[in-house]
This record gives structure tokens, C-alpha cells and sequence, in this order.
């Protein structure tokens, strides 16, 4: 701030403090005694226009300490990443994102039925109401009054209980009391309560982009079980052959009983594998019918063979991630929130100016002692009460709030803050899994064709006695293994675009 500036700012504060020290005599002035007003009554009108020039003039000391972002350091984000290119996969819609029909099919669905994201639905629904009755303290409550009053005295001498002297008074008025907005305390709560209503939208964004995901990685692990299924079906079938032929050799006295039993043994423990995966495929289904907010059934659904892994995923420079995850809108949304209540809690430790209250309301109406001729205009009420209230003394509640919001402020930031961090973790973790699981993809292609070839060799060298049956085994059990660690291959990298598409802010429309 500069000397000038600094300067002014004084000037302001001095211009302040001279009203409010002055204030309330100019509200409790009286025409005939008030020195305001040069003790004539025609003059009266003077001490109101004071009044309002005082409102205005004081209207211009409200704390204008105007909320800006958190910053934060996008550098090394993505570890060791620092990219330039703003093309990121997050932008694309998940409609287009997605290339799996039935996958889409099922996504839309889950969209309208879910009962997380109508949980969140209600959730914006509500905060949307509390925003209207922020908005609403600015405006007057306004409320009808109507009052019967009858009044006796006693009649006789001292200590007499006979009671005389009936006294009625008749009020039907219109009653309003009203908080004037000096010092910003009610246009911060508002701001306060716009804040939680848009964390509110943005929880909801992260329901979906959550949903989205969810089912997406739950639909491939699904088809990753089918494969695995397809996969060890076929093995049991060719460790059934393999068995029928050492049978055969051991008939021919080729083979000892014990080959057979051990070949026997590697087919048994394979088709126990079976009814685990078809448990697998079975929860995995109902966890989608789950998500689909339907009752548990089969769901439709393609192969993994058809799905595509794409080479290369684009994720943009940090700045896009920090503005598209929910996640890291409703941590910052919930800091602004912080704020502004950090200001509405400064603010109620000064004067308030209020037109009525809740022990004198403004009233304005009919009263009289009978009913006949009620609405007469001799019978009109108007009575405006008006007034500051300057807190002094409090049990420190008032300053023990303030303290309370400026430490909840901060810890709304430290949130804020480590919200980015995991998101920078998660996207460092997911890019580094994506990109070491697809140097794996030539390798594991060149193992499985390996073995295949291992397989059909050994069972040839076995029919013609230059090899034993354990080579013969364990060939085919290592066949196995990498067929289904080649499936977990192409399902982690599956999973890894999902991931990736979820955790820059994808899904979001």
C-alpha cells in the first residue's frame, strides 16, 4: 500500500468512527431538546435526512476485503511433467470418450437412476433453498399483528382487590423490523451460503465423474473375468487331452501311474478355479445392477478383445486439471465459504442500524378502544422504531466466533491445499502405471507364443519318450499363468484410462 493510499485509508477510518461515535445521539434526538435539530420543531426533518446521509456515509466502512483464489504452484504437478500442450483427454465428452456402445448405454443410463447422484441432486436442491433465505435478510420481516388488550384498576381505597375501571385497546397493524446491511455481515453469509450452493454442484460433479468411472472400470474388470473364464475353460480342456494321452501311454507302459495322477491333480486344481470366477463375474454384475440403481441381473456386454488401448493419452497442463476436478472446486469453494464467514464474524463486532425489533417492531395499522369505527383515520397507528446496538460485552462469544471462523478458514485452506497435492499424486501414479504397463504389452505377446509353442513341443517330445511328463506339466501351467496375466495387462491399462479420464476432470458435462 502506498503512503497516499495508506493516507486515505486513515482519513476513511477517522470519517468512520466520528459517525458512529456520534450516532446515537443523532437517533435519539428529540425535536424540542435536541441540539441537532436548533430545538425547533419545524426543523425536525433535519434529523432524519442526518439520519439516512449517516447510513450512507457509514454504508462506505463495510470491510471490502474481496475474496480472490488461493494460489498455487503448478510446476512438477505431474512429476517431472511439465507439459505445454492444453490438449487433454478430460475436454472430450465421456459419449465420445468411450467407444463401447453397450459401455455407453450402460453410463446413461446409471446417469438418470443412480441414487448417489439423485442423493446429490437433493443435495443442490437444498443448498439452493438455504441461498434464497441468505438472499431473503436483506429484505424486511414483515408480519401482521393483531391485539385485544383490556385493562382494569381498583376502585376502592388502599389495599381494596375490587377491580373497576375497564380500559380496551383494539391494534390490527402491520408489523416490520429490519437489519440495514452497514457493514457487509448479511452480504457475506449470502455469499457464504452462493458458495456452499455451488460445492453442492460440484459434489455433485464428483458423483458423476465417480459414477462414470466406476462403471466404466467395473464393465472392463467384468469382461477381463469373462476372458479369464474363456481362458481356463480352454486349459481344462487341453489338460483333459493331455491326461487322456498319458493314460494312454501309461497303458502302452510308456508312463508310471504316478504322471497320470499328477496330470489328474493340474486339471482338478484348474476346474476349481472355474466357480470362483464365475462368483467374480456374478458380484461384478450385481455391483453394476447396484450402480444402475436396478436389481441385480445379468448385464450385456461385449469381449475385451474388441476394446482398444489407446497408444498415447493426452492430460493437458496442470492449470486444466485444477480447474475441471470437483473435488479441488469444492475444496476451494468450501476456503470461500471460510472466508466470507471470517468477514461476517468481523462484522458482528460492529454497530448494527436497525429499523424495528424483535422487543419494538414498527408498526403501522389501526388502533382504538372499541370496535365500531375501527378503520377511521383518527383511529391510524404509525409507529417507527429505530435504533444501533454497539456490542460491548458478550461472554467473548463474539470474538471467540471470529476466532473460530479465521481458524476454520485456515484450515479450509490447508485442505485446499492437500486436495491438489493427491490429485497431483493420482495423476503421477496413473500416468506412470499406464505407460510401464504398455512397455509390458510385446514382451508378455512374446512370452504367451513362447509357451504355446513350449506346450506343443514338450507333448510331442513326451509321445515320442524324449521328454517327462513334469516338463510336459509345468509348461502348460505356465501357459496358463500368462494368458491370464496377459488379460490383467490389457484390463490394468483399460483401467488406467478410465482413471486418467476421471482424475484431470473428465465426465463432467
Amino acid at each position: 500500500m502506498t503512503k497516499l493510499q495508506a493516507m486515505k485509508t486513515n482519513k476513511h477510518h477517522i470519517f468512520c468512527r466520528f459517525f458512529l461515535q456520534n450516532s446515537q445521539d443523532i437517533v435519539s434526538c428529540h425535536e424540542s431538546t435536541c441540539p441537532h435539530t436548533r430545538k425547533t420543531p419545524k426543523h425536525n426533518h433535519i434529523t432524519y435526512i442526518t439520519l439516512l446521509m449517516m447510513i450512507f456515509l457509514i454504508s462506505s466502512c463495510q470491510i471490502f476485503n474481496k475474496y480472490t483464489a488461493p494460489k498455487y504452484d503448478e510446476q512438477g504437478l505431474f512429476r517431472g511433467k511439465n507439459p505445454t500442450d492444453t490438449t487433454t483427454i478430460s475436454s472430450i465428452p465421456w459419449q465420445e470418450y468411450f467407444k463401447d456402445s453397450i459401455l455407453v448405454a450402460l453410463i446413461d443410463s446409471g446417469l438418470t437412476k443412480n441414487y448417489d447422484l439423485r442423493i446429490a441432486v437433493s443435495r443442490i436442491k437444498q443448498a439452493e433453498t438455504n441461498l434464497r433465505i441468505a438472499r431473503a435478510a436483506f429484505f424486511p420481516d414483515v408480519t401482521l399483528v393483531g391485539q385485544a388488550l383490556e385493562a382494569r384498576t381498583s376502585t376502592g381505597s388502599a389495599g381494596t382487590k375490587v377491580l373497576g375501571y375497564p380500559t380496551d385497546q383494539f391494534t390490527l397493524a402491520v408489523s416490520a423490523s429490519w437489519e440495514i446491511d452497514i457493514w457487509g455481515k448479511i452480504a457475506r453469509q449470502k455469499r457464504a451460503a452462493y458458495a456452499r450452493f455451488l460445492n453442492s454442484q460440484a459434489y455433485r460433479n464428483l458423483v458423476q465423474t465417480s459414477l462414470i468411472a466406476n462403471i466404466a472400470t467395473t464393465y472392463y474388470a467384468l469382461l477381463s473375468m469373462d476372458e479369464q473364464l474363456r481362458i481356463t475353460q480352454e486349459t481344462v480342456q487341453l489338460l483333459k487331452e493331455s491326461t487322456s494321452t498319458m493314460e494312454a501311454m501309461k497303458e502302452a507302459g510308456m508312463l508310471n501311474a504316478a504322471a497320470v495322477e499328477q496330470s489328474k491333480a493340474l486339471l482338478y486344481s484348474t476346474q476349481t478355479t472355474i466357480p470362483d470366477l464365475e462368483i467374480q463375474i456374478r458380484q461384478l454384475e450385481n455391483s453394476i445392477s447396484l450402480m444402475l440403481g436396478q436389481k441385480p441381473d445379468t448385464i450385456m456386454r461385449t469381449s475385451i478383445t474388441s476394446q482398444i488401448v489407446p497408444a498415447e493419452l493426452k492430460y493437458g497442463i496442470p492449470l486444466q486439471m485444477l480447474a475441471r476436478r470437483p473435488d479441488i472446486q469444492q475444496a476451494e469453494l468450501s476456503f470461500r465459504a471460510a472466508f466470507e464467514l471470517t468477514n461476517a464474524a468481523q462484522a458482528s463486532l460492529y454497530p448494527s442500524i436497525t429499523l424495528g425489533s424483535a422487543s419494538a417492531s414498527s408498526l403501522v395499522g389501526y388502533t382504538s378502544s372499541s370496535i365500531s369505527n375501527f378503520f377511521k383515520p383518527e383511529n391510524i397507528l404509525a409507529n417507527i422504531v429505530g435504533g444501533i446496538t454497539q456490542p460491548l460485552f458478550a461472554k467473548r462469544q463474539l470474538t471467540g466466533a471470529l476466532k473460530i471462523a479465521k481458524a476454520q478458514q485456515e484450515e479450509a485452506l490447508l485442505t485446499f491445499e492437500q486436495t491438489i497435492l493427491t490429485a497431483s499424486q493420482e495423476v503421477s501414479n496413473i500416468l506412470f502405471t499406464y505407460q510401464s504397463s504398455l512397455r509390458k504389452n510385446d514382451t508378455r505377446a512374446k512370452q504367451v507364443q513362447s509357451l504355446k509353442t513350449a506346450v506343443d513341443y514338450t507333448q510331442e517330445l513326451l509321445k515320442a519318450g524324449e521328454a517327462n511328463y513334469t516338463e510336459v506339466l509345468t509348461a502348460e501351467q505356465h501357459l496358463l499363468h500368462a494368458q491370464l496375466s496377459q488379460v490383467n495387462d490389457q484390463l490394468e491399462q483399460l483401467q488406467a484410462t478410465v482413471n486418467l479420464y476421471r482424475a484431470l476432470g473428465g465426465g463432467i458435462e
